[in-house]
């Protein structure tokens, strides 16, 4: 999604006095605009979907709906939004479930103000953004994970070579065209292996399949199990 003059932001948090705070900084941030603000997961798919924003600042503790379910009903349906976790919580369980979510960033509360206009900006111009307290968990975990045997690979989900291919360039953040030039194929083919890919490892995006990815052990640094 191409980053517009004015970054029309959604923010989605359940405290006041933060909701508030995020409001008037971000309102004032230089090219974006706050559009909407709201305290539960429900009213977050519900303006999500009358505002269309192009990025949502979601918490994920909130009531009625937590921000992981909120922000895979998004997804579904308005998957062109970017949805920027912002919250306290840092373990891995909430960290991959979001992305399986369909998340395209992970920002932490414990962050100054600078780190969460630079993680909106750069989720914006479809990037992804980890917060780099989240990055060093995650590196912890991946190479915890390298040094232990290892039961499936990537012939073990159904996939061929090729598809394992671009399940790689997939991880590694590479969009469809990209592939398509590192690999020496055409776009359709490339498309063509993404549903392939999808279908087999059971998930609804491309996120979902980075993510399972590593979760699996169908890839790891770069290496197969």
């Amino acid at each position: 999604m191409e980053t517009k003059e004015n970054i029309r932001v959604l923010i989605v948090e359940d405290h006041e006095i933060l909701r508030t705070g995020l409001n008037l900084i971000l309102g004032r941030a230089e090219g974006m605009e706050v559009v909407g603000i709201v305290g539960d997961g429900l009213s977050a798919v519900d303006q999500a979907m009358a505002l269309m924003p192009d990025v949502i600042l979601m918490d994920i503790g909130l009531p009625v709906l937590d921000g992981i379910e909120a922000t895979r009903l998004i997804k579904a349906n308005l998957p062109d939004c970017r949805v920027l976790i912002f919250t306290a919580y840092e373990n891995d369980e909430f960290l991959f479930a979001a992305f399986a979510a369909g998340a395209d960033g992970y920002c932490t509360k414990m962050g100054d103000m600078n780190c969460v206009e630079n993680a909106i900006r750069t989720v914006a111009t479809g990037a992804a953004w980890l917060d780099v307290r989240v990055a060093n968990r995650v590196l912890t975990n991946v190479k915890q994970t390298a040094h232990k045997p290892q039961t499936s690979n990537y012939s073990s989900f159904g996939l061929t070579e090729r598809e394992y291919q671009v399940l790689e360039l997939i991880v590694e953040g590479l969009s469809n065209k990209e592939i398509a030039e590192r690999l020496v194929i055409t776009l359709d083919t490339v498309k063509s292996h993404v549903r392939s890919i999808m279908n087999k490892l059971s998930v609804h995006d491309r996120t979902q399949a980075a993510v399972k990815a590593i979760r699996s052990g169908i890839y790891i640094n770069g290496n197969s199990c």
